[in-house]
C-alpha cells in the first residue's frame, strides 16, 4: 500500500467509530434528546468489548458484550433523560463522568493498576474481490474491517429509516413537536427511550470498534473527546445522514493529517497538529 493509499485507509479507520456514534446521535438529537453521553458510552463499548474478547476469545463476542454492556448504560440515561426529565446535559455530563471512573475501576479491578493492558484480537480487514485492486482508492476504501463497513451501509440504513418509513416519521414528529404527538396517541417517552437505546448501540460499536479495531487493548480515557466529536459531527452535517457523512470524513482527515505531520518530523510543534481535528 503507498503512501496515498495508506493514507486515505487511516482517515477512513479514523472516520468509523465517529461516524457510527454521530448515526445514533442524530436518530437520538431528531426525537429530542441530546445525547451528550456518548463520550462516556464509547468509553463503556470499548471496555466491554476488550472484556468481552479476553474471556471469550472472540472479537465477535467481545463486541456484543460491548454493546449490551453499552445499551445499559444507555437506558440508565434514558431513564433520568427521557422518563425523570432532568436536564439533558446535566444528566448526560454526568454519565461521562460515571463512565470515565467505572471504567477505571473495572479495568484495574480485572488487570490490576500496574499490569500493562492484555492484547487481543482484533477485527480482520475483509477485502473486496476486483474492487479491491482499482489503483489507490482500492487498497483503502475496500480493504476494511465489517464494522468499516457497516458504518458505511448505516449511513444509507438510516437515512431510509429516518425519511422513508413510518417509525422513522415519527421519531423527527416526536422531535418537532412533541405535544402535536402526544395528542394523537403517540408515546412520546418510547419514542425517545428507545431512540436512545439505538444511540447505545452505535456507541458501544464505536467504542468497540477503537479498542478491537484501530487498537488492540482497552487503555482509560481511550476515547479522547471522540463522543464529543460525534456531536459535532452532527451539528455539522446539518442532522442528515449524508452531511454526518461528510464531517465525519472530514474530522477522520484531519486527525489523519495531524498524526502524519507527527510522524513526518517537519519540525512544527506537535501541539499544532493535535488541534486540527
Amino acid at each position: 500500500m503507498d503512501g496515498i493509499s495508506s493514507f486515505l485507509a487511516s482517515t477512513l479507520s479514523l472516520a468509523t467509530p465517529t461516524l457510527l456514534a454521530a448515526l445514533g446521535i442524530l436518530v437520538s438529537e431528531r426525537s429530542g434528546v441530546l445525547n451528550i453521553g456518548t463520550e462516556g458510552m464509547m468509553l463503556v463499548g470499548a471496555l466491554g468489548g476488550v472484556l468481552g474478547s479476553y474471556y471469550t476469545g472472540s472479537v465477535w463476542l467481545g463486541t456484543l458484550i460491548g454493546i449490551v454492556v453499552t445499551v445499559a448504560f444507555a437506558a440508565v440515561f434514558g431513564v433520568f433523560a427521557v422518563l425523570v426529565k432532568a436536564d439533558q446535559t446535566v444528566v448526560g455530563t454526568g454519565m461521562n463522568i460515571l463512565a470515565s471512573g467505572l471504567t477505571i475501576t473495572v479495568n484495574r479491578a480485572v488487570f490490576g493498576a500496574s499490569m500493562s493492558p492484555p492484547i487481543i484480537d482484533t477485527f480482520d480487514k475483509v477485502a473486496i474481490p476486483l474492487l479491491k485492486d482499482i489503483p489507490i482508492l482500492g487498497p483503502s476504501l475496500f480493504t476494511q474491517t465489517i464494522p468499516g463497513y457497516l458504518a458505511f451501509v448505516m449511513v444509507i440504513a438510516t437515512s431510509f429509516f429516518l425519511f422513508r418509513t413510518n417509525t422513522g416519521l415519527k421519531v423527527r414528529s416526536v422531535g418537532e413537536n412533541p405535544q402535536a404527538c402526544d395528542t394523537v396517541g403517540i408515546n412520546v417517552s418510547k419514542v425517545r427511550f428507545l431512540a436512545v437505546l439505538y444511540s447505545g448501540i452505535l456507541a458501544g460499536l464505536a467504542g468497540a470498534f477503537i479498542s478491537m479495531g484501530q487498537l488492540s487493548f482497552f487503555t482509560e480515557g481511550m476515547i479522547a473527546g471522540g463522543g464529543f466529536m460525534a456531536v459535532a459531527a452532527v451539528v455539522f452535517g446539518n442532522y442528515t445522514p449524508l452531511g454526518v457523512l461528510g464531517a465525519s470524513l472530514v474530522f477522520g482527515l484531519s486527525n489523519a493529517s495531524s498524526y502524519r505531520l507527527q510522524a513526518l518530523s517537519t519540525g512544527i510543534p506537535s501541539e499544532f497538529p493535535n488541534m486540527l481535528p
